[in-house]
């Protein structure tokens, strides 16, 4: 064994050491590697450095930007609550629903991006149906994972695969729809498999996530059309509609009378007055629409002078001197220098007219003020607890256009007009210069660890190949193998790469794993490619642990999951699931009959 090759293991025995014991966090890890590298002499600074430019950490920023536009504008959301109404009321109805669903939405965003979306919504339906939780998160969580095997651009370790085939294999890589016939039969494969395997979830209600004061669905309001409103003229249907199924309409005032004529298809005009009621983000988007005012903001606003203002809730605390005195009466801009514009009240009406509104125990003032006097209102014994409002506004007006820009540019990559990496970055500054999402939150939403993380692991398989410890590995391999069929092998590599990546990312163990099944493929004398996405799938897509994918984390306590219960679903999923990637990869690339067979 060569000094290069001993060097690198060395290095790379360290690094496994820190991602298993996780005493550093993986991007400072895959850091720390890199400079290893470049110090020790295994790469030089330009080999070190080129996985920030390369295709997988472009692409993978991008859906990160894109992800964002498609949840600022609702679309997630809305897809969420079909899926939740979809449902239905049977257990395998709503297995059957969501599974699908969850897959197609993980296929063009991250996982785990879906799988927080669904968690709430899932628990609200097992509630509301009256299921246990458990029976439903686990397949949802399975399904976001599959998603990631339907498109090239979903999941990071098919990202670097085709990178590595691309660079080192001498291949084309792969194209972004190549590997979907694997990612359906496995869609399929894995639906069937929850469904007539259902007894082995287990039956818990887990942690619910009960209506609360922290998260609300229904604050009243009133809303002012202001003038030169974008809204002037046109039906109300088209606010309802942009503003989603939360919102309320509860009166319409104009001239300052009621109008029970007016209805969905009537035009709003300047200056009408509409009292409804919101969920969070709702409210947030009113605020942010230049076409349109929170009242109470538009009437006492002035009040309060310039400078930073933004909005808070608070909690009318028992025995509250506020206890029923009317919002009109309180007089908040003069008492606390801040506007009280919406409410919201656990059980029993409320008065038409906001300001009319008496307040009793428990209410949750909506309040617009600036941060330097809500110290005041903190300690004012008349409140229980001043906390930050959680709305986040949604452009809903822009999500067909969000729509559109998500389909541009995946037809480009597709079709090969521009570089996948080129087509997903100019759809990212699309979503940003179009308004879809403005760009303090585009990059947020980047997950600057995994950019880093993918940046830093690339070089880890540029060193194992050119060290030649790919070579030396797959050589020991081949002793084992030479006798084994195809399918035996393209099994092996599988369940290499799924029993490391419980311990490691998918990213990680596909940059170690993917040069020696290069290297194996080539000592075979047959084409790379099925070898590599062997190695890929199984660093996604092994269902064993909650530790192996982080999904599995996310609904690890609201399903009260135990390790076993991942173990026994798992175990036979992942063993089925393998057999079937191997099989399809051996007929997409190999030429393999399209029914399993051991025979070569």
């Amino acid at each position: 064994m060569a000094l290069p090759q001993i060097t690198f293991l060395l290095i790379l025995a360290a690094g496994l050491y820190l991602f298993v014991s996780e005493r550093l966090r993986i991007d400072v890890t895959a850091m720390l590697l890199l400079l290893a590298m470049v110090v020790t002499g295994v790469l030089d600074p330009a080999q070190a450095l080129s996985g920030f430019a390369s295709e997988p950490a472009i692409i993978v920023a991008a859906v990160f930007v894109i992800s964002g536009g498609l949840a600022a504008t609702g679309i997630t959301e809305r897809i969420g609550q079909w899926i939740g109404r979809a449902a239905g009321r049977s257990e395998a109805r709503a297995i059957a629903v969501v599974m699908p669903a969850v897959a197609a939405l993980a296929a063009f965003t991250h996982h785990v991006m879906v799988t927080a979306m669904m968690l709430p919504i899932l628990q609200r339906h097992a509630r509301e149906r009256q299921l246990p939780a458990s029976r439903l998160l686990m397949p949802m969580s399975l399904a976001a994972s599959l998603g990631t095997t339907l498109t090239l651009v979903s999941a990071p370790a098919f990202l670097l695969a085709s990178d590595m085939l691309d660079r080192t294999a001498g291949s084309d890589g792969l194209g972004i729809f190549e590997i979907t016939p694997i990612g359906i039969a496995l869609l399929v494969v894995g639906v069937g498999y929850m469904l007539l395997a259902r007894w082995l979830l287990p039956r818990r209600t887990g942690a619910q996530a009960e209506d609360n004061y922290l998260r609300l669905e229904r604050y009243r309001t009133e809303l002012l059309v202001v003038e030169g409103s974008r809204w002037n003229t046109r039906p109300l249907a088209e606010l309802q509609k942009a503003l989603g199924e939360k919102f309320q309409l509860h009166g319409w005032l104009r001239d300052g009378r009621r109008r029970d004529d007016l209805g969905p298809n009537s035009p709003l005009l300047a200056g009408d007055l509409l009292l409804v009621e919101a969920a969070a983000d709702e409210l947030l988007s009113l605020h942010d629409d230049a076409g349109l005012d929170l009242n109470a903001i538009s009437r006492y606003g002035g009040k309060l002078g310039e400078g930073e203002l933004q909005l808070v809730q608070a909690v009318v605390a028992p025995g509250s001197e506020f206890l029923g005195r009317s919002i009109r009466e309180l007089d908040f801009s003069r008492q606390f220098e801040a506007v009280i514009v919406g409410l919201w009240r656990r059980e029993g009406t409320v008065a038409e007219r906001l300001s009319d509104a008496r307040l009793r125990e428990g209410d949750v003032l909506v309040l617009w003020g600036k941060p330097s006097h809500f110290s005041d209102l903190a300690a004012h014994h008349g409140f229980l607890m001043l906390v930050p409002f959680a709305g986040e506004a949604k452009r809903r007006l822009l999500a067909p256009l969000a729509l559109t820009i998500l389909g541009v540019t995946v037809l480009a990559a597709t079709m090969e007009w521009l570089p996948a990496a080129l087509a997903f970055l100019l759809g990212a500054v699309a979503m940003v210069a179009s308004g879809c999402v403005d760009i303090n939150r585009a990059y947020r939403e980047i997950d600057v660890r995994i950019f880093v993380m993918i940046a830093g692991v690339i070089p880890l398989g540029i060193a194992m190949e050119q060290t030649g410890t790919a070579d030396l590995l797959a050589r020991g391999l081949l002793h084992v193998v030479s006798d084994w069929p195809v399918l035996g092998v393209l099994l092996m590599v599988f369940a290499a790469a799924a029993l490391l990546t419980q311990i490691l990312s998918d990213s990680a163990t596909t940059v170690l794993l993917a040069p020696i099944a290069i290297s194996l493929a080539g000592s075979l004398g047959l084409p790379p490619t099925p070898f590599v996405v062997c190695t890929a799938l199984g660093a996604v897509v092994a269902f064993l642990t909650p530790i192996g994918h982080h999904g599995n984390l996310l609904i690890l306590g609201p399903g009260q999951y135990r390790f076993a219960d991942f173990l026994r679903v798992g175990l036979p999923l992942t063993a089925v699931i393998a057999l079937v990637s191997a099989w399809m990869a051996r007929w997409l690339w190999l030429g393999g009959p399209f029914f399993p067979t051991f025979g070569g």
